[in-house]
């Protein structure tokens, strides 16, 4: 059903129970100057992307810190804003999408900071978009619960700091439509959290902040930064009351860390290891350059691994060298059953946050309430009573361009089992984000739509390069979709009766094994299967 709301705005999704608390003239006013004000440079930016990711692929271009901001990266006296009210203590944090079972249990879970997720770990029905918007809405105002087996559960007494992930610019939101075209989805998830919440969350001693995903360059801060600053002159409040924190998951973004700091640095909260995107970004980027940059099986891409390190620690010596803060990547695991599995997992998360912290970050993301302890248990014990660790400049760190592009370093190999998991892996979550969960919970881990997007660009890597596999048989594509058959197969028998695994495998194999490797699987999934308008 389409309403119209001006003649130039016109709601195209379905209506819901309460969407008109979120969808009101004022919110969908709002969301429109901030699209009148910034459509234009969100579509250079992503035209600016487009080129630069075809010069990086034809060798017309190389990565490196870019000269023109060296003034910026020698300037040191230049800092971020002081931490704001409720993000001055992030040594855990929990993620998860904003449906209503998993606001109340985020921010009851112990964790400091809950990142409410309508991005990677949101599957973007309408349903979800405008539903999760009314969960935090009622969340911040204390009118939230829910009921399993019998039992009634409530926001507790001292909650969660939230902070919201809105859509990355690539995105479009084809339910709202100005003049026709479908407006910019960051700017819709925005809009609608800050112009509802924004007054609300400051009352309560808080603010409206924000994880920003999928920047590839400083310019799409400076884009970011322009937008708080009208956001907040509209609704009156002072500039710089929000926070954000940026995800570096792209590696054009990790070139330009430094920059993107200073381009927010009003509004900066810290920076964030995206560690399952960067490797995405990273097979992306460079999926048609040759060996040298084909990485081994997923599992076998580590954060110990030379590349990933270089990365990691070039990010915590630039946040705390500015003021700002270093959060860690995410631990997936799923707590089980079988407590000889969880006895070998949890020593796995206790080790790589135990990494982390004695790196140097902050703190860390976990994926489920279960983790929390851990977390919370290393970096107390690395945070000695302090909230954070920005004293440690980490002045030892020297991360040269060469050493974030030495895929090499991975080593590893490509197995049979490995192109296997990938293909079972990817038709799993495309099936789950299709049917409408974008957190997936996938053989013990959490997978968001990093997992899927991981899974088919290292198929296509793979088959466009004719990587051997470790007994020496080439990756073609009709291995690849022998195999695929075999793995629907079993797929199929496991998901049961009302499942989308024929729209997942058409997806699967024009993503991972057509002629050009589109940038996101998301994209062509949504408008094709997942709108309600076309």
């Amino acid at each position: 059903m389409s309403t119209r709301f001006t003649s130039r705005i016109d709601i195209a999704g379905p209506r819901g129970e309460r969407f008109d608390e979120i969808l009101t003239p004022a919110a969908v006013d709002f969301i429109a100057k901030l699209d009148n004000a910034f459509a234009g440079r969100r579509r250079e930016l992503l035209d600016a992307r487009r080129r630069r990711c075809e010069e990086l692929a034809s060798g017309e271009r190389s990565l490196e810190f870019l000269p023109e901001t060296r003034w910026i990266r020698n300037d040191s006296s230049w800092q971020v804003a002081q931490p704001a009210p409720g993000l001055e203590d992030r040594r855990v944090e929990i993620t998860g999408p904003t449906d209503k079972k998993m606001t109340v249990n985020a921010l009851n879970s112990g964790a400091k900071v809950w990142l409410a997720d309508f991005e990677d770990a949101l599957s973007p029905t309408w349903a979800n978009v405008i539903g999760g918007q009314l969960n935090l809405y009622d969340a911040i105002r204390r009118n939230i619960d829910f009921e399993s087996n019998g039992k009634q559960y409530r926001v507790g007494d001292n909650p969660a700091t939230i902070v919201a992930r809105p859509r990355g610019w690539h995105l479009v939101e084809k339910h709202i439509r100005i003049d026709g075209r479908p407006v910019s989805a960051s700017l819709v998830d925005f809009g609608l959290y800050f112009f509802h919440n924004a007054r609300q969350l400051i009352a309560r001693g808080s603010g409206p902040y924000f994880y920003l995903p999928k920047l590839e360059s400083h310019l799409e801060a400076r884009l970011w930064n322009d937008v708080f600053l009208l956001a907040q002159d509209e609704l009156g409040i002072p500039r710089g009351t929000i926070r954000a924190t940026v995800l570096i998951e792209t590696i054009t973004a990790a070139f330009e860390m430094e920059e993107i700091l200073y381009e927010l640095r009003e509004h900066a909260a810290g920076l964030n290891a995206g560690r399952w995107d960067y490797i995405f970004s990273m097979i992306k980027t460079f999926a048609d350059s040759g060996a040298d940059f084909v990485l081994p099986d997923r599992a076998q891409v580590t954060m110990t691994v030379p590349f990933m390190r270089a990365y990691t620690e070039l990010l915590v010596s630039t946040c705390h060298k500015r003021g700002a803060y270093a959060i860690g990547g995410m631990a997936a695991f799923i707590p089980s059953k079988d407590p000889e599995v969880n006895a070998t997992a949890l020593e796995k998360v206790r080790q790589d946050k135990e990494r982390e912290a004695n790196d140097g970050f902050d703190g860390s993301w976990v994926a489920h309430p279960g983790l929390v302890p851990v977390c919370d248990e290393v970096f107390s014990e690395a945070l000695g009573g302090w909230p954070n660790q920005l004293g440690r400049l980490r002045d030892d760190v020297s991360v040269t361009g060469e050493d974030l592009l030495n895929v090499a370093s991975a080593g590893g190999e490509v197995t049979e089992r490995g192109v296997r998991a990938n293909i079972n892996v990817a038709l799993r979550y495309v099936d789950s984000w299709l049917r409408g969960t974008g957190a997936a919970a996938i053989f013990n881990l959490m997978e968001d739509a990093a997992t899927a997007e991981i899974a088919r660009c290292q198929v296509w890597q793979w088959v466009r390069n004719g990587t051997k596999l470790d007994d020496g048989t080439a990756v073609t594509p009709e291995l690849v979709r022998q195999w695929l058959d075999e793995e629907a197969a079993n797929v199929r028998a496991d998901l049961g009766e009302g499942n989308r695994l024929d729209d997942a495998r058409e997806i699967f194999e024009e993503t991972a094994l057509g002629e050009k490797l589109p940038s996101f699987f998301t994209t062509c999934a949504y408008a094709r299967y997942l709108t309600d308008v076309r």
